[in-house]
């Protein structure tokens, strides 16, 4: 899906896949560090927000373990804008998977720049991979390295649909100029 910004599409995925269930059958598993545009999102829904300490994997599995929610999304930046340093990916799609919840992913900051064709710190997530990657959702921005403007969204189509019907912030904003 394409967004006009990074922010909007980051609004419309988080807000967006909260509205598939009532607001106490939904948890959202945040990194502390994560960019104003994703704490944002979560404060949005106005569902229950648990805050990890940064990359602490140990604090969030203990965090989705006892949750019950139906919906559970594990919100992280792929490459944290003030620090610089790198979401663990592996570990974070790994607690996704092993706790039937989404990884939404900002890969934002990494597109264009990292990776060994500069596909952005997702590309060891999608390349290679023995393992799905059906809980991934990756939010990738057109306006920094790629020097466009935009943003998209990467997500398995039936997820894409849903978001689709739900997402507000795709629904109802102006869409890109053509050229873009």
């Amino acid at each position: 899906l394409g967004f006009s910004t990074g922010y909007m599409a980051n609004l419309a995925v988080v807000t967006g896949l909260a509205a598939l269930a009532p607001r106490d059958e939904v948890a959202l598993f945040s990194d502390e560090l994560n960019h104003a545009s994703l704490i944002d999102a979560c404060r949005l829904t106005r569902c229950a927000v648990h805050r990890y300490p940064h990359a602490d994997m140990a604090a969030l599995q203990g965090q989705l373990r006892p949750s019950a929610a139906r919906i559970k999304l594990i919100v992280s930046d792929g490459v944290f804008s003030m620090d610089g340093d790198l979401a663990p990916e592996e570990q974070l799609l790994a607690l996704a998977q092993a706790h039937d919840a989404w990884l939404v992913l900002d890969a934002a900051h990494g597109l264009g720049v990292l990776g060994a064709t500069g596909r952005g710190t997702a590309q060891a997530l999608l390349s290679g991979r023995n393992s799905p990657t059906d809980r991934l959702i990756l939010v990738g921005t057109l306006g920094k390295a790629v020097g466009a403007a935009g943003a998209c969204v990467v997500a398995k189509e039936e997820l894409l649909e849903a978001l689709l019907q739900t997402a507000r912030p795709y629904i109802y904003t102006t869409a890109s100029p053509p050229a873009l």
